[in-house]
């Protein structure tokens, strides 16, 4: 059963004007997200990914930006594609609201990055 889905757009200059921040990357990417977007030919492209990733997930929990918090959630690059990976207090909360599985999917094309999450019971 669908609990939650979620979508965000997020614009990659906007993204590499914040990530020109190092406090910035360091306060919302976990160093394994930061590492991966900065191996590619683009790294704003990757790191708007992973934002809308967050961004998305927010909204499909219902929880909010702020009631997920960006160090409980990182985005993962996997052989089946990305992977959202939530951690301490985030997945107990996910938990508590019947999470079984979260759904991840991302694009990025002309300057914009795009995430869609679905959550599962």
């Amino acid at each position: 059963m669908i609990l939650g889905i979620g979508t965000d757009l997020c614009a990659v200059s906007r993204m590499r004007r914040a990530c020109a921040n190092e406090h910035f990357v360091r306060k919302v990417f976990l160093p394994e997200e930061a590492e991966y977007a900065r191996l590619k030919g683009n790294p704003a492209e990757h790191f708007a990914a992973a934002f809308a990733a967050k961004e998305a997930l927010a909204k499909a929990s219902g929880l909010g930006l702020f009631g997920i918090g960006l160090s409980c959630v990182m985005v993962r690059r996997t052989e089946s594609g990305p992977a959202i990976i939530c951690t301490g207090t985030l997945l107990e909360k996910l938990e508590a609201l019947g999470m079984k599985k979260c759904w991840l999917s991302l694009t990025h094309e002309g300057g914009f990055a795009l995430a869609f999450v679905v959550m599962e019971s």
